[in-house]
C-alpha cells in the first residue's frame, strides 16, 4: 500500500489501521513536504516519498490510499487507476457525477478495485437497521432526518479552502447525503437546498436538503462546520421509527445502541464495539482480492456525486 498526501486523517485514523492490518504493508508515504513524509513514515512504517506521482512510479506499490482535500481525490484517483493501483479514496471521491461515473468506467476497464471511504456504512449497526426494516418493525418507510454537524475548526483547517473544494456540504453534508441514498435507493431528487456562505472564505460553513425518493418518501438533511456536535438520523415508517443516535464517528470502544419506538413503546438494540475504519480496510481488501460487494463501491459513486452536485445547484438557485 502507497498513501497519496498526510492529511490529519490517515494520521488520527487510516494509517494506524493500514498499518496494523494483517494484509496491508504500508511501503510508501508521499507527501509535497518531505518532512511531512518523514514523520509519518517514522510513525506508520514504509518509504518516506516527496511527491505522489513518486509513490504511483513505484513497483511494489500495489494500492493506494488517497486522503486529499475534494479538489485533488479525482485527479490523483485517475492518474492511480491509469497506474494501474487499486484505489481506497477519502470521500467525496468527486463532487461531479461525471467525474464519478469516468473513475468507475476506468477501475472496471482496468480491473482495479476503487473505494470511496465513508467508513460509517462498514459499522455494523446499520445492519441491524437494515434487518429491521425488513422485518416490517415500522411498516413501510416514509421519511430519514439526518444531521451531521460539528464545532468550528482553525482557520487553516482544508474545509476553510475554496479552491481546495472545502465546505460544509463536501466536508460534513455529504454523510448525511450518503445515508439517504443507502435507504432510499438511486432515484433520489433534490427537492430543495441551502448552504449559508461564509463571507471572508467563500466556503459553505452550514446547510441543509430536502430529497425526494420515487415513492414519495423524503429525507430531511442538515450539516454543519460551526455547530454543537450533533451525528445522528431518524426513519420514520407507518407503523414506527428507528433512531441511531451515534450514526456516523463511533468510536471504536463505543457501545452503539438502535432505538426502536412503535405502538407507545420503546425497544433498544446494543451494537458491541467495533472499529468501523478496519472493516474499511477488510472490505478493500477482499474486494481486490475477490471482487467482493460492498456499499463503498460500484454505481453508487456516481449516484452520491450526483446528489452534492445538484445539492449545490439548487441552493445556488433559492430553490
Amino acid at each position: 500500500m502507497g498513501v497519496l498526501g498526510c492529511a490529519d486523517i490517515a494520521w488520527r485514523r487510516m494509517l494506524p489501521v493500514l498499518a496494523g492490518h494483517p494484509c496491508v504493508e504500508v511501503v510508501a508515504i508521499g507527501s509535497r513536504d518531505a518532512a511531512k513524509a518523514a514523520a509519518f513514515a517514522r510513525r506508520f512504517g514504509g518509504a518516506p516519498v516527496t511527491g505522489y506521482e513518486a509513490v504511483l512510479d513505484r513497483s511494489d506499490v500495489d494500492a493506494v490510499y488517497v486522503p486529499l482535500p475534494p479538489a485533488l481525490n479525482a485527479d490523483w484517483t485517475r492518474r492511480a487507476l491509469e497506474a494501474d493501483k487499486h484505489v481506497l479514496s477519502e470521500k467525496p471521491l468527486t463532487v461531479t457525477a461525471r467525474q464519478a461515473s469516468e473513475l468507475y468506467e476506468l477501475a472496471r476497464a482496468r480491473g482495479r478495485a476503487l473505494f470511496e471511504n465513508y467508513m460509517f456504512l462498514c459499522h455494523p449497526q446499520h445492519q441491524v437497521v437494515d434487518d429491521l426494516l425488513a422485518a416490517g418493525r415500522i411498516g413501510e418507510l416514509r421519511s430519514l432526518t439526518a444531521e451531521f454537524t460539528i464545532p468550528g475548526k482553525p482557520a487553516d483547517d482544508i474545509r476553510h479552502r475554496r479552491d481546495l473544494g472545502g465546505g460544509a456540504l463536501t466536508g460534513i453534508g455529504v454523510y448525511p447525503l450518503r445515508t439517504a441514498l443507502r435507504y432510499f435507493g438511486p432515484g433520489l431528487e433534490v427537492a430543495g437546498a441551502y448552504l449559508k456562505q461564509d463571507p471572508h472564505t467563500g466556503v459553505d460553513t452550514g446547510g441543509a436538503a430536502l430529497l425526494t425518493a420515487p415513492d414519495g418518501a423524503v429525507a430531511h438533511l442538515g450539516f454543519g462546520l460551526e455547530h454543537a456536535y450533533r451525528c445522528r438520523y431518524e426513519l420514520t415508517g407507518s407503523r414506527g421509527r428507528i433512531i441511531v443516535p451515534r450514526a456516523y464517528t463511533p468510536p471504536a470502544d463505543h457501545t452503539a445502541v438502535v432505538h426502536l419506538e412503535r405502538d407507545g413503546s420503546s425497544e433498544e438494540f446494543p451494537v458491541p464495539p467495533h472499529e468501523q475504519f478496519s472493516s474499511v480496510v477488510t472490505a478493500f481488501v477482499e474486494g481486490i482480492r475477490s471482487g467482493a460487494p460492498s456499499p463503498l463501491t460500484g454505481r453508487a459513486l456516481a449516484d452520491q456525486a450526483r446528489l452534492v452536485e445538484e445539492s449545490y445547484a439548487v441552493a445556488r438557485r433559492g430553490d
